[in-house]
């Protein structure tokens, strides 16, 4: 008989009782186990959870006392997100729950958020909210598998919208739980960035020759969410060495696109020490919602819609001397061995004499300004070819030789095919 999964179902069960119980009954009925969180402050829940609020306080060093007495409603739940986070993490550790689920409006999102940063991929993390999919919500605070659902009809006590919502997230996730292939971590893993294999191309060739060196290579699609996928690995130091060559959402989130990772964008590998190799594929692209007008500032700049949902422009030289100055100041921040890649012939497809976005004046001036402000802890490599070139990624395999050679990198482990 299959073993059930344990789902930690996480809300405020003075106020929200009623949707809770229901959850726990329905991941009850197809054959989880509901192990229960209180996250209440004020008051307690109609029912006895596995893990109180007391047991929560106590997990952020203080007291519920303590949390009731601190000032504000902020503050109150920010401390019991602290603890909320630490606790599942540590009942993960244990080995005591397989996945889990919280209920909540803006206060339970802003908690359940960090619950599902504490926990690491694999593990199934599902929020009903009724914020879901909103940009209240920010890029770092979504954690890499996350999953959401609109809580329909979620604004005070059961209904049969509100039950059809919750019936499906509690089905989701025991059979997510269920299903979940963990990751493999028998290979070393690097974390490459692209955007897509028509701009950027350079992942054809490197891919598979770090795969015969004994690597798993994990590549990020730089659309906003594959780079913030990338920064929250790095950041819990899953990759021994990241190859960051496709920056566009760096430029996206300096010129005010909501297509961005967040602010910490090409910051995490560095402030983990993971050896880095850089490169600006893409950084004179900036993207937007086909659907909202053109930014006011882009109005007469190149404009190409990808489809219904992204469109792009490119950016002038003044704009990408900005962006060169901000890879400059995010590579000195580097504690780790650093390497920039810089290809002064183009840094996507579509640059290049005789394409749409072809504006060789602009590229000259982000060149010139990327040479002066690369800092003395990187290495600088220029090379006269576009990114997409073989000498592009013949350089980058070059310098992660050569550091598997000095006992940079980690070497990798051969002999076995990765799923």
């Amino acid at each position: 008989m299959e073993e059930k999964r344990r789902i930690l179902v996480i809300g405020t069960g003075d106020t929200k009782a009623d949707e809770l119980l229901f959850m726990r009954e329905r991941i009850e009925a197809v054959g989880g186990v509901a192990v229960m969180m209180d996250v209440s402050v004020l008051g307690d829940p109609p029912y006895r959870p596995e893990h109180d609020k007391q047991a929560v306080a106590r997990a952020a060093d203080t007291t519920i006392e303590a949390i009731i007495a601190s000032g504000d409603e902020n503050t109150a739940m920010t401390l019991m997100a602290l603890g909320a986070a630490r606790l599942a993490r540590s009942l993960y550790d244990r080995g005591e729950i397989d996945g889990f689920i919280a209920l909540g409006g803006s206060m339970g999102t802003d908690l359940a958020l960090d619950v599902a940063l504490a926990l690491p991929l694999g593990v199934p993390k599902f929020v009903v909210s009724t914020i879901a999919y909103s940009h209240l919500v920010p890029p770092e605070r979504i954690a890499t598998d996350l999953m959401m659902i609109l809580w329909a009809g979620g604004l005070y006590g059961l209904n049969s919208a509100c039950k059809a919502v919750l019936s499906q997230a509690s089905g989701a996730v025991v059979g997510a739980a269920r299903a979940v292939v963990k990751p493999d971590m028998s290979r070393p893993k690097v974390g490459m960035s692209s955007l897509g294999k028509s701009c950027l191309q350079y992942m054809v060739t490197l891919k598979p020759e770090l795969e015969k060196r004994g690597y798993e290579v994990i590549v990020f699609h730089t659309t906003g969410m594959g780079g913030r996928a990338l920064e929250a690995i790095a950041a819990q130091k899953g990759f021994v060495a990241v190859l960051d060559f496709s920056l566009q959402e760096l430029a996206n989130q300096l010129t005010g696109s909501v297509v961005n990772s967040g602010t910490d964008r090409l910051e995490n590998a560095g402030r983990q020490g993971i050896p880095q190799i850089v490169a600006p594929g893409a950084i004179d692209m900036v993207d937007f919602p086909t659907w909202q007008a053109v930014p006011s500032r882009f109005t007469e700049r190149p404009y190409h819609a990808h489809n219904r949902l992204l469109a792009s422009v490119t950016s002038d030289g003044a704009t990408r001397r900005e962006i060169a100055r901000t890879i400059g100041d995010k590579l000195a921040a580097a504690t780790g061995p650093t390497a920039f890649i810089l290809p002064a012939g183009g840094i996507q497809q579509w640059d290049q004499e005789g394409e749409p976005l072809y504006e060789p004046e602009a590229l000259s001036a982000f060149v010139e300004e990327m040479r002066a402000r690369v800092p003395d802890n990187a290495e600088l490599h220029e090379i006269a070819g576009h990114i997409n070139d073989a000498a592009f990624s013949a350089k980058a395999l070059e310098i992660f030789d050569r550091w598997v050679a000095e006992g940079v990198v980690p070497p990798g482990v051969t002999g076995r095919r990765v799923a």
